[in-house]
């Protein structure tokens, strides 16, 4: 006997990617028209639901324009979390026959769901297929099939049952084009799965089934009266996704919290034609990881407060400092702290950004905007002017480059302000015109500051330079890196 790619390749014919346009979803589709890639993206984005509910593999089969409904292409496939898998090899991409699945043929002709035994010759046995014709607007865009061995299939218990019983009410809405839903509310982080929990409603919202999990869930929500046959507002779990369900036909999302228990339902319209005549709620307790997130908000907020309280700190240096300068007469004593407290205001303006933002990166450009402000206050005046553009964006980055970045772009400026224009070089009313470009590659950032001055003199050398603010400079650009 051959290997198991050997004779998946005689059930399948492996096409070239090349023939395929990529979409959302992982999903691989023939030329079609935006509506149907929407509509399928939408259905791939769902069908983990269907494909446990079913116990199966799924597979979607879209014909292929040139062969119209004789030729078939496999664009999605997706394994259930309840069940074996059938196909443990990847076939996504493969063509197949009408001869070789007609189920899949007749479905797509008739637009009704259509099963049957087919013999496999990957598995070499014979396999139930489940047809379920993909509709929207009237046409069949795909068809949705279920396969499943039937050397794997056994007497089904209650639970099998009623999930079946729910995939077939979801496969008929496939059919009928009103699954995937048109609209949906969008759902937290950790929304519940099959195997999570399900509750089946009846169409007067009366629990007509309840998983064993989903029992579990209500129970830790301190729910101890008889579940089925119920309402979750009789039961004491009061959700108005429920009724946004029911009355909207679009699924809903809620969550419930008693004491630390909180549960996350997931509610799911079963339709008969316009009319909402039951719904599948997933249930699965998020407790644990609403503590995480709380946990993780809470730090954030302290770090936010750590460097709210590291900037007022910054600040009340600062301030000292200036107090201290205004009682000294020397004046490159003046200069010297003047300097140092631009600094310290400098690194101060970082902690301020990270104090309102999220996380440990901070938008360099957010912190140019306020340091321009800073140096035009404090080095510019009537008789000096200072006019300073910036240009481009800069991205986020981290931190501690953000801070060094904001000493070293304090310092450009105040060597801008020092030496670029010496007297005589500006004529009457005219102001210098500074210009810090920022420019942003996916691992880089470039910081340039550019003035109109006088230049640097031809025998001047950065690297030799005795100045305290260009040994600040460089050693911070050192260790940028």
């Amino acid at each position: 006997m051959s290997d198991g790619t050997d004779r998946l390749d005689s059930e399948f014919e492996h096409l070239d990617p090349a023939d395929f346009t990529a979409e959302h979803f992982g999903l691989v589709v023939p030329p079609v028209d935006d509506d149907a890639a929407r509509h399928l993206r939408h259905l791939v984005a769902a069908w983990g639901m269907l494909a446990d509910l079913s116990f199966s593999d799924l597979l979607l089969y879209v014909p292929e324009p040139s062969a119209g409904a004789e030729q078939f292409v496999v664009v999605n496939q997706v394994r259930p979390n309840t069940g074996q898998t059938l196909f443990l090899e990847e076939v996504v991409g493969r063509r197949v026959t009408a001869a070789q699945r007609p189920t899949v043929a007749r479905a797509a002709a008739s637009g009704q769901v259509e099963e049957e035994e087919v013999d496999s010759a990957w598995l070499g046995e014979r396999i139930r297929v489940t047809a379920i014709p993909v509709q929207l607007g009237g046409r069949t865009v795909a068809v949705l099939a279920r396969e499943s061995a039937l050397s794997l299939t056994r007497q089904p218990g209650e639970l099998e049952r009623e999930y079946l019983a729910v995939f077939e009410r979801f496969a008929r809405m496939v059919a009928a084009g009103t699954f995937p839903y048109d609209e949906e509310e969008v759902h937290a982080s950790g929304a519940p799965r099959v195997g999570d929990g399900v509750l089946v409603l009846d169409d007067m919202a009366r629990v007509a089934f309840a998983s064993p999990n989903a029992v579990s869930a209500l129970r830790r929500l301190r729910i101890s009266g008889r579940i089925q046959g119920s309402t979750l507002t009789e039961l004491g779990a009061e959700t108005s996704a429920t009724y946004r369900s029911y009355f909207s036909a679009v699924p809903a999302a809620e969550e419930i919290e008693h004491g630390e228990t909180i549960v996350s339902l997931w509610c799911l319209p079963l339709l008969d034609g316009d009319r909402v005549d039951g719904a599948v709620v997933l249930l699965r307790d998020v407790s644990e990881l609403r503590r995480r997130d709380r946990q993780l908000i809470s730090k954030d907020a302290t770090i936010r407060e750590i460097h709210h309280r590291v900037k007022n700190n910054l600040q009340t240096i600062s301030s000292l400092l200036r107090l201290q300068g205004r009682r000294l007469t020397e004046p490159s004593a003046k200069a010297a702290v003047e300097e140092s407290v631009r600094r310290i205001r400098a690194i101060a303006l970082v902690h301020e950004m990270l104090s309102r933002s999220d996380g440990d990166d901070v938008d360099f450009a957010e912190v140019v905007r306020p340091l321009v402000r800073m140096v035009e206050e404090g080095l510019a005046s009537p008789d000096r002017p200072l006019h300073v553009q910036i240009s481009g964006e800069s991205g986020k980055v981290p931190s501690p480059t953000a801070t060094s970045l904001a000493v070293v772009l304090n310092e450009l400026m105040q060597n801008v302000m020092d030496h670029a224009y010496p007297p005589g070089t500006l004529a009457e009313g005219e102001a210098p015109v500074v210009v810090i470009e920022l420019e942003r590659e996916p691992a880089d950032l470039s910081v340039a500051v550019v003035d109109d001055g006088v230049g640097l003199t031809g025998d001047f050398d950065p690297a030799k330079s005795t100045s305290l603010g260009l040994s600040i400079v460089r050693a911070l650009v050192a260790e940028l890196g």
